[in-house]
């Protein structure tokens, strides 16, 4: 009995370590060093936790925020749709400082949001760049439609119309928002790594790794595309 109870608080004593062992290897963030795969590799794990309902939600305590208050090194920029349900730092459960988020309607990119990868990349060392879209997109929606948008929403859609051109060729009997949307980030992608003259020279140098991905708004899970 008293064996049992020894052999039990052992065991609680082990469990209890390796929690505090694992938060704190999250909780020290990503090294200045870090490569792209070991970046994208911890955004795989946690989306993992993610869709599994096991967030650890890293990096959000009153330390982290005094951590990075005065410097940033994020491990990864992720250019975004602004969709509600697509939060980078949740679906990959990431903390404070970890993610250089660029988000617009559409994930689509611009001078300034071209400009804020730069940065990030260039001054900020971040060593990946994911683009990120996502199931049912509004922005790729309209764009599918077709038709004349109100305001400036007309400029999503005419930035994302190229995509559902080439989707309506290659998509057949598939569902065209979701063709566009995926070749919305693919060509998202090429212009990241064809962008002169600061991001192209890193991607050649191999410095930066720039890839896409989308996220499934009904499981949750983040697939990288090759």
């Amino acid at each position: 009995m008293r064996l049992a109870m020894i052999c039990r608080v052992a065991l609680i004593a082990l469990v209890l370590t390796f929690a505090v062992v694992s938060n704190s290897a999250l909780a020290a963030g990503p090294a200045g060093d870090i490569s792209a795969a070991a970046a994208k590799q911890q955004l795989v794990d946690g989306n993992k936790r993610f869709v599994q309902g096991n967030l650890m939600h890293p990096n959000q305590s009153i330390e982290r925020r005094n951590e990075v208050a005065q410097a940033q090194h994020p491990l990864a920029i992720v250019v975004g749709c602004s969709d509600s349900r697509v939060p980078p730092e949740v679906v990959f459960d990431q903390g404070i400082g970890d993610l250089f988020v660029v988000r617009v309607a559409g994930n689509i990119l611009n001078d300034e949001n071209i400009g804020s990868v730069e940065y990030a990349a260039e001054h900020l060392g971040a060593p990946l760049v994911i683009v990120l879209g996502h199931q049912r997109c509004g922005a790729v929606t309209a764009a599918v439609k077709g038709g004349e948008a109100p305001g400036h929403i007309e400029d999503i859609v005419k930035a994302i119309e190229p995509a559902v051109d080439e989707a309506k060729k290659k998509c057949g009997k598939c569902d065209l928002v979701e063709k566009a949307a995926h070749i919305n980030v693919q060509r998202a992608v090429r212009q990241l790594r064809t962008s002169e003259p600061l991001l192209a020279e890193m991607v050649k140098s191999g410095k930066l790794t720039v890839a896409g991905a989308f996220y499934d708004l009904d499981s949750g899970t983040v697939n990288f595309m090759k």
